[in-house]
């Protein structure tokens, strides 16, 4: 699987936002606006202490693990893998969320003036950083989860022609 890479993310991000205040510009002209839900915020920062507890905890088992501590808990290669999974599809679709209430939220700033829609602005706002965290987690999370570098890894895999 291969590492995430912040200018994949940040692509998502641009192309979700101008996706999205397009379709909001678009969407205000012809009727309402749907209203970005509070809970859009607590859900991705929930999903944010999540990814951080699960890499602060696999930080700490794969520490006692190689330093052999007396009782030490391993850490499964196919548990540490399907966090790294769960990191991964965490960050896309955050990166995702966070370009549409981003978007959502550069066209709400027009209109800070009315409260209702100030309101959508923060809520859009309070999304994107709780999208930011969950990108970060996950990227915690990768990083606690990678594997050594190995010394074969150096010469491409293959073994010396003797």
């Amino acid at each position: 699987m291969k590492q995430l890479r912040v200018g994949m993310l940040a692509g998502l991000f641009a192309v979700a936002g101008v996706l999205s205040w397009a379709a909001a510009r678009l969407w205000d002209s012809v009727g309402t606006l749907p209203r970005v839900p509070l809970a859009a915020p607590i859900v991705l920062a929930l999903i944010a202490v999540v990814l951080l507890a699960t890499a602060i905890s696999l930080r700490a088992r794969l520490r006692a693990q190689r330093e052999r501590r007396p009782g030490a808990k391993g850490v499964e290669p196919l548990m540490a893998a399907r966090a790294v999974v769960f990191g991964h599809a965490s960050a896309l679709v955050a990166a995702l969320v966070c370009g549409m209430y981003g978007g959502v939220g550069v066209f709400m700033l027009e209109f800070l003036d009315i409260p209702a829609r100030r309101d959508q602005a923060y809520y859009a706002g309070f999304s994107v950083l709780a999208g930011i965290g969950v990108i970060a987690a996950a990227f915690f999370l990768e990083r606690v989860c990678k594997l050594p570098e190995d010394s074969d890894d150096e010469h491409g895999g293959t073994a010396p022609a003797a």
